[in-house]
């Protein structure tokens, strides 16, 4: 499973690489561990996301809410919420991943437009979590695991399987969201599109030199509120989402190109190579010539 993926749209949601062309699904088994720090980078597109854990315990935030997610349950998180998962007390947790867009369950326009729509237009439905013991939760999570289990199969027609059980599943999760979850505090959008805004400048200038100012700035607010709302909903300070941003493309650029060292430190905002060195130890537990060499 990659650790970040750096391809991005205009608006600066991320970009899906499905597993087959043509067919927007991504179904993977994946490990906290293979994070840094046990933690993902905090991130939004336009796919649905299911979780459902095998082994361990993970934390999941969507959009300032933290869902703790104990093993067998799961969570769906809808379309463009903020969200990232990390873990318990750095326990590692082994966890399925499903992701695939709305499109994909549009063959019939009458029952996208009476069943899937509804749910991706309901703004209180930031995400369903799937409790193992609740009926219609460990539906969808049977439907997950016959996923997994279809995908890793790979027999012919397997995807069409696939598109079948997704329809199945999502008959339960528009069961789900009429009846509603439990209530949450209410979220302020416009906190969350500032959120999305600041993070989709950090995206498009992390190579230049910003600082806290430049950052607060681009969305016209104060220092003091743009600190507290990346503390809501990302549970870092600016300036550490924008160093950890900046440390991943510098791994991505290590693992995918032959520049060097100095030239990845540059391009990724970090004007002193003795910095950007402590600054990556400290994050991946090792130099950057060692995980370049690890990761040949």
């Amino acid at each position: 499973m990659k650790i970040i993926n750096v391809d991005i749209m205009q608006d600066t949601s991320e970009i899906v690489h499905y597993d087959e062309m043509g067919i927007p699904l991504y179904v993977r088994i994946g490990e906290l561990s293979f994070y840094p720090g046990k933690k993902a980078l905090c991130h939004w597109h336009e796919d649905m996301e299911f979780i459902r854990i095998l082994k361990g315990e993970m934390n999941y935030y969507v959009n300032g809410h933290n869902v703790l997610l104990k093993e067998n349950d799961g969570i769906m998180v809808n379309t463009r919420q903020l969200h990232y998962g990390y873990s318990v007390c750095q326990h590692d947790c082994t966890f399925i991943c499903i992701l695939f867009h709305p499109s994909l369950l549009s063959a019939n326009k009458t029952l996208y437009r009476k069943y899937v729509q509804p749910v991706l237009d309901n703004r209180q439905l930031e995400y369903l979590y799937l409790d193992a013991s609740r009926r219609e939760s460990s539906l969808i999570l049977k439907y997950l695991d016959q996923i997994s289990e279809r995908k890793k199969g790979g027999e012919a027609g397997y995807d069409l399987e696939i598109v079948g059980l997704l329809n199945l599943l999502w008959r339960n999760v528009f069961s789900l969201s009429e009846k509603g979850q439990p209530e949450t505090e209410d979220t302020k959008a416009s906190d969350i599109r500032l959120q999305k805004d600041m993070i989709s400048y950090i995206h498009q200038h992390f190579s230049e030199k910003i600082t806290l100012d430049d950052i607060a700035a681009s969305v016209s607010i104060c220092r003091s509120k743009c600190c507290r709302i990346f503390r809501r909903y990302l549970q870092q300070s600016p300036v550490d989402f924008m160093n950890t941003y900046r440390l991943e493309v510098s791994a991505y650029l290590l693992r995918n190109t032959d520049k060097s060292i100095t030239q990845i430190a540059v391009d990724c905002g970090f004007n002193h190579l003795s910095y950007f060195s402590q600054q990556f130890i400290r994050h991946f537990k090792c130099t950057p010539r060692e995980y370049r060499h690890n990761n040949l």
